[in-house]
């Protein structure tokens, strides 16, 4: 229907793509966006989006919050803000992240920001030069990719393995820039449950990758929006734990322990980072959304946050059992997949040959979705994988959306073969 539209409004005379700056002309959909535009159409089942399921979205506790703050704070909560964000509720998170994850409030500052989203945004637009070093994950966030993308970095993939990213390789391509005379400006990092792959970094690496950012002289990002969502398992402190100089910027969110329409997250950071982030915000949007931030503020003093997040827990961790168990079930051998401890994503790696991407289609054809893992690699050096979402769709439909999509995998392994 938009691309409809589209025809319809350019069927003039006026070159429109002409207007656009070389940057603009440059940019391209998500391709998870364009994807699920597709399986809207259909009866499919979709295990694409990054999506958290509705049924954990607090609605009573929000409209019973959202009532009071419209009748006592009303004056605060429906006018502009400060670009830093609302000083309660950014005093809740830093005692929040002190108890949770032993983050002293007087090393960090917290500014507040529309969704990690345009946190990630606005650190490249404050820290990136076009041609600076940046070194993600091989796979990472392919939203991360092209937040960054825009500030024309240049990228350092670094592969994953069960523990995380493989701090060792690093550590040998950060010799080998040394000795060229090169450094790199941050390290990103999805620490722990992965977006894709479900993985999480392990302590002695999360140690070891401080311990070269102090040596190699460089920043780490360290987004963090699953660590909450954990089914099994020891928690891993995060890697701002270990950071005593201000070299670590982390991001969290309310995204999917709160709700993704409140469009809200935050940046914990030494004091001289947020100053200059909130000048770059200030000429952004002057400030993150008042309103969703004094409920949150109530949400988290009033402790609903921590009542909260056992009982998303106790709702994903069937779907993801579901899931692992339907993979064991039915995926033909010689497809792999990772086993997370948390988090909303599993990672399915198929014998090599085997394009995803081009596969995609004949799976939606069936009636299932998944994301192609080509677009979350900053080279796109890998055809054969694909990133999988548990807990958007119930338990019944995710054994059937494996199921076809086994039987698809089938298909082209023994095409494969010939």
């Amino acid at each position: 229907m938009e691309e409809k539209l589209m025809r319809k409004l350019s069927s003039g005379s006026l070159d429109f793509e002409a207007y656009f700056s070389d940057k603009a002309q440059g940019m391209k959909a998500s391709e998870i966006r364009e994807l699920l535009k597709l399986v809207e159409a259909g009866d499919v089942i979709s295990l694409a989006g990054g999506l958290p399921a509705p049924e954990t979205f607090p609605v009573e506790t929000i409209k019973e919050i959202a009532a009071e703050v419209l009748t006592h704070h009303a004056d605060k909560a429906l006018q502009y803000g400060t670009t830093k964000g609302f000083t309660p509720l950014r005093l809740a998170l830093a005692d929040w992240m002190e108890k949770r994850y032993g983050i002293p409030t007087s090393k960090v500052e917290i500014m507040m920001v529309a969704g990690s989203q345009q946190a990630l945004d606005l650190i490249g637009r404050v820290f990136i030069n076009p041609g600076d070093i940046v070194v993600v994950e091989g796979p990472t966030y392919l939203a991360a990719l092209n937040a960054f993308k825009y500030y024309d970095p240049e990228f350092l993939s670094i592969p994953m393995d069960d523990n995380g990213m493989m701090v060792d390789l690093l550590e040998e391509k950060l010799r080998k820039l040394n000795a060229e005379g090169k450094k790199i400006k941050f390290v990103y990092t999805v620490s722990t449950f992965q977006n894709p792959m479900g993985v999480t970094m392990s302590l002695d690496r999360r140690k070891r990758l401080i311990e070269l950012a102090r040596e190699y002289d460089f920043l780490i990002v360290e987004d963090s929006p699953y660590s909450e969502l954990r089914y099994s398992g020891e928690p891993i402190p995060p890697i701002k734990h270990f950071d005593d100089e201000g070299r670590v910027m982390y991001l969290g969110t309310f995204s999917k322990i709160l709700s993704p329409g409140m469009r809200l997250g935050w940046i914990a950071a030494h004091p001289h980072f947020i100053r200059k982030i909130e000048i770059a915000k200030q000429a952004v949007d002057l400030c993150a959304n008042t309103l969703s931030q004094v409920i949150a503020w109530k949400y988290v003093a009033d402790g609903h946050l921590d009542e909260h997040i056992p009982k998303i827990i106790e709702f994903y961790k069937p779907r993801r059992d579901a899931m692992l168990e339907a993979l064991e079930e039915y995926m033909p051998e010689g497809v792999k997949w990772t086993k997370p401890d948390g988090g909303m994503f599993i990672w399915v790696t198929l014998p090599e040959g085997i394009d995803t991407k081009v596969m995609a289609e004949k799976a939606i054809s069936r009636g299932v979705a998944y994301v192609p893992g080509e677009a979350f690699f900053a080279h796109r050096e890998v055809k054969n994988a694909m990133r999988l979402n548990f807990t958007y769709v119930p338990e019944e439909k995710i054994r059937d959306g494996v199921k076809r999509l086994a039987e698809v995998i089938e298909e082209e392994m023994k095409a494969l073969k010939g």
